[in-house]
């Protein structure tokens, strides 16, 4: 069962500015009653970050890879063939009290012959999601930056018909860059965005541009 909604819960990511998130990818594994769980976590930005981290993670050979995600106000759960809100529901509950913003964790079962009851299985896949993000290293990141990019001005059009696509914000011109046709715009846009952004508009104006955060 997946289940889709909007969390009332915190708002890491949101208008504060900033949110906490993974530095990077971490692992926790303990054998319950001779089902062996592992919870794996990762930082994700977005539905198709954490469709592409479960793809990756996922092991068809386990019982269940049952999961959860927080992305701002926004989460998703799967008990993966567990009794109804025995999985994901628990795991999404250790992502909200962790703190931790943009990540997902899966949590993958090899069933071991005992079964664990409702209580049990809320318990252990509530605790291996909780035990995982514990001790797992974290950034802090600002929800918006600040991006430059130096354009020639034939270039400018284009640049700002994406600029306003991706809802970029207090954009700025300089033209005192030392050369004659060109000059540096700066922006801000949400973190989220940002690499998509880049990639749109060096694929629409088709050159090699430098980009610069802060």
């Amino acid at each position: 069962m997946v289940t889709a909604a909007t969390s009332t819960a915190g708002n890491q990511g949101g208008s504060g500015g900033a949110f906490t998130t993974l530095a990077q990818r971490v692992t926790f594994e303990k054998e319950i009653k001779k089902s062996k769980f592992i919870a794996i976590a990762g930082p994700v930005y977005n539905e198709q970050a954490a469709n592409a981290f479960l793809s990756e993670v996922r092991d068809n050979r386990a019982t269940h890879n049952c999961w959860a995600y927080k992305i701002g106000d926004q989460f998703r759960s799967s008990d993966d063939g567990e009794p109804s809100g025995t999985a994901g529901k628990p795991i999404y509950s250790s992502i909200v009290s962790s703190g931790i913003d943009r990540v997902m964790v899966v949590v993958i079962r090899y069933f071991g012959g005992i079964k664990l009851g409702t209580g049990g299985l809320v318990r252990a896949y509530g605790g291996v999601a909780s035990e995982c993000l514990k001790n797992a290293p974290t950034c802090l990141v600002k929800s918006k930056v600040r991006v430059g990019v130096e354009v020639s001005f034939d270039l400018l059009g284009v640049l700002y018909h994406q600029l306003q696509s991706f809802q970029a914000e207090d954009v700025k011109q300089d033209y005192e860059t030392g050369k004659d046709t060109t000059t540096m715009v700066t922006f801000k846009v949400d973190f989220d965005k940002a690499d998509g952004l880049e990639d749109a508009i060096r694929s629409n104006c088709g050159r090699d541009l430098v980009f610069f955060k802060q």
